[in-house]
């Protein structure tokens, strides 16, 4: 029987998703080209009875990377204990979790970037020969004693791949980028979840949300579960295209799927700083925000659908942005140039 563990901690709170989340390869829906890749290196695994090589899945947040790696777990038929790196603080920690694996379990390292670098040193022992080192007393008297450790496969997540060091890197056989789903993808994506969760709405309802929901299913499943609530209370059941966009835009979601930090970040670069370019930390400090979370939830997502670009000197707002926005762009040489780069 597979058995999962969930160890407590800084986790992401997504537990009230969980009846959404598919269980094997063909249920999910989306990047392609990594779940074949994984599918055929899990198998390949199973035939010669040894452990799946160390895995790393770095990406965009909300894109499938916790799910893939429980869905690993299940494929191999082991267990799978659950962690954020933030929540280990000691090498007791990391040392309590290692010794509790049993043959073959898989250990997923949510936010691996954030892990501590002495603890990071003793996943280098741990990854390679599944061994690991305790130190036991004190100064002159103090003893090494090595523990084996059966082996075992850790499957890391990271939104933030370069802050990984090289040698955590080096350490991981399996190396798969996630990214943005089309609008096709979410659409099966909510129509499963709409399926589940016992929604009534039509095919053009659901692309409504789909292609509004930045190619983040996380995203898409959440705006399904709003967009359901008003039509719930508004008895406005099957959910329409129509009823669909008013209420995305009752939730602050416009036609090209931004929502009100995304605007009031573009506003602040084209009004406060004259289009760009601006330093994250000046932006941040403007709209009250995380470095972290503009760098690794907003700015991707802007790149990508052009409002947004990365110079050397800061972020730059684009004319798309600025028609986005309602705002004339200045067509003047040298506008990229000007602004606050602190």
């Amino acid at each position: 029987m597979i058995e999962e563990k969930i160890t407590t901690g800084d986790f992401l709170p997504t537990d009230m998703d969980e009846p959404l989340r598919p269980k094997t390869f063909a249920d999910f829906v989306g990047q392609e080209g990594v779940k074949q890749n994984i599918a055929v290196f899990v198998e390949a695994a199973k035939m010669r009875g040894k452990q799946l090589d160390h895995v790393i899945l770095y990406g965009p947040p909300g894109l499938g990377k916790t799910t893939l790696a429980k869905i690993i777990a299940s494929e191999l038929g082991q267990s799978i204990k659950i962690i954020s790196a933030p929540s280990l603080e000691k090498q007791g920690d990391l040392m309590a979790l290692l010794t509790s694996l049993e043959e073959h379990d898989v250990l997923f390292i949510d936010e691996i970037h954030r892990l501590r670098r002495q603890l990071e040193e003793v996943l280098y022992s741990a990854m390679e020969d599944f061994k690991v080192d305790i130190i036991i007393g004190e100064g002159t008297g103090a003893k090494t004693l090595r523990i084996s450790l059966p082996p075992f496969t850790l499957i890391g997540a990271t939104t933030r791949m370069g802050d990984l060091t090289g040698p955590l890197r080096s350490r991981f056989g399996i190396i798969e980028r996630f990214d943005y789903y089309d609008v096709g993808s979410l659409e099966k994506i909510l129509a499963r979840s709409a399926g589940i969760l016992g929604v009534k709405i039509t095919p053009d309802g659901i692309h409504e949300i789909a292609r509004r929901s930045r190619g983040t299913p996380r995203i898409a499943n959440r705006l399904l579960k709003r967009v359901a609530d008003f039509a719930l209370v508004e008895k406005r059941l099957p959910v329409e295209r129509e009823f669909a966009d008013y209420a995305l835009r009752r939730l602050g979601v416009d036609e090209k799927g931004l929502d009100e930090m995304d605007r009031r970040i573009l506003k602040v670069i084209i009004e406060q700083y004259r289009g760009g370019p601006v330093g994250l930390s000046a932006l941040a400090a403007s709209v009250n925000e995380e470095m972290e979370t503009i760098e690794d939830v907003y700015e991707p997502f802007l790149i990508q659908q052009g409002f947004l670009q990365r110079t050397p000197r800061g972020r730059v707002a684009t004319r798309l942005a600025y028609e986005h926005i309602g705002l004339t762009f200045p067509e003047e040489e040298g506008w990229l140039f000007r602004g606050d780069t602190k």
